[in-house]
């Protein structure tokens, strides 16, 4: 994190040469720094999934299970719902059609 940082302040700090030649070399370090900059965010995010508390296979298998039953009733709830309706909508067509 510390040598995110660095980067960061070098970039800030070297940002302000002059002339077309100071453009060119600023322009090539910074596309040689570009390996250096992935390789420690690489490093960083194996650093951080190291510390991800994963889920336990019974808590996977539990937790999909509650989804899949949620789910599951409210596609019901919504099917009987959406038919009451379209059926009563038909009616008071039929009815105020004649």
């Amino acid at each position: 994190m510390a040598e995110a940082l660095k980067v960061k302040e070098q970039g800030i700090r070297g940002g302000g040469g002059g002339g077309a030649g100071g453009v060119v070399t600023s322009a090539l370090g910074r596309f040689g720094e570009y390996p250096r900059r992935w390789r420690l965010f690489l490093h960083e995010v194996r650093v951080e999934m190291r510390q991800v508390n994963w889920p336990t296979r019974e808590d996977v298998v539990s937790t999909t299970l509650v989804v899949i039953v949620t789910v599951t009733f409210f596609a019901l709830f919504f099917a009987i719902v959406d038919g009451g309706l379209s059926m009563l909508i038909q009616r008071l067509f039929k009815n105020f059609s004649h």
